[in-house]
């Protein structure tokens, strides 16, 4: 069949923070935590097929990250409790040259970029996280290749930006938008994995065809294989499930 996206991953100097952060901003469940990593989890109903997981990386934080999340707001008063209660939680507003914008740009304990959106209909029923926004040097390549690797379908596409969302029409968007070249590791990144009747290493071929290629970031000898995208950015592809 193919692989399909199943976790967003957050490199993290105090994981079991940076996840309880986000499991009370987003009202999910921290459902499993090692000395590996820690996961969050969608709460029951949220619709949302991703998990978050974070793992403990020494290296800090050194450029705007290439991958943020955005959460969602049903309204202009929400909007604003999300904000009051991120900041509660430890986040601040910050400034990335937005200008004058209706949402508000915002940075959790360890600097790592998010949006709180203004209420939009194309979010109304995304749940919590309303979408997950990388920036690409081609948009429109960024988006053919995660339609092939995430299993997700292209629903809109303009000159400057594509958005790809689960064939169930449920949980986030996932977003593509114009940037500069990558200069650094990521410190967020998507995991997709294959499904039980595939192989981890047809699906790295399949992608490898695709555009991507292998990449050593120093992972080891490790059950999965992690890869960047024709843009640079990487991925890991996990074991069948």
């Amino acid at each position: 069949m193919a692989t399909r996206l199943v976790s967003v991953v957050v490199d993290a100097a105090d994981m079991r923070g940076q996840a309880e952060f986000w499991a009370a901003l987003l009202d999910w469940p921290l459902t499993f935590a090692d000395h590996e990593e820690v996961d969050v989890e969608p709460a029951a109903g949220d619709g949302c097929p991703l998990e978050l997981v974070f793992v403990p990386v020494a290296d800090p934080k050194v450029a705007k990250n290439r991958l943020h999340l955005d959460l969602a707001s049903a309204t202009a008063d929400a909007q604003l409790a999300t904000v009051a209660r991120a900041e509660d939680l430890g986040a601040r507003r910050i400034d990335i040259g937005q200008g004058a914008v209706p949402w508000v740009v915002m940075a959790d304990p360890e600097d790592n970029e998010f949006c709180v959106l203004d209420p939009r209909p194309e979010y109304a029923d995304t749940g919590a996280l309303a979408a997950i926004v990388v920036d690409t040097t081609d948009v429109a390549a960024s988006a053919t290749f995660w339609q092939a690797a995430s299993g997700w379908n292209l629903l809109r596409q303009t000159d400057g930006t594509a958005s790809l969302r689960h064939p169930e029409t449920r949980g986030p968007w996932l977003e593509f938008l114009p940037a500069a070249p990558k200069t650094v590791k990521n410190r967020l990144h998507l995991d997709v994995a294959p499904y039980p009747d595939d192989t981890l290493d047809a699906e790295a071929h399949r992608l490898r065809a695709l555009g991507a290629t292998e990449t050593d970031i120093g992972q080891g000898d490790v059950p999965w294989k992690v890869l960047a995208d024709p843009q640079g950015s990487e991925f890991c592809i996990l074991s069948p499930r």
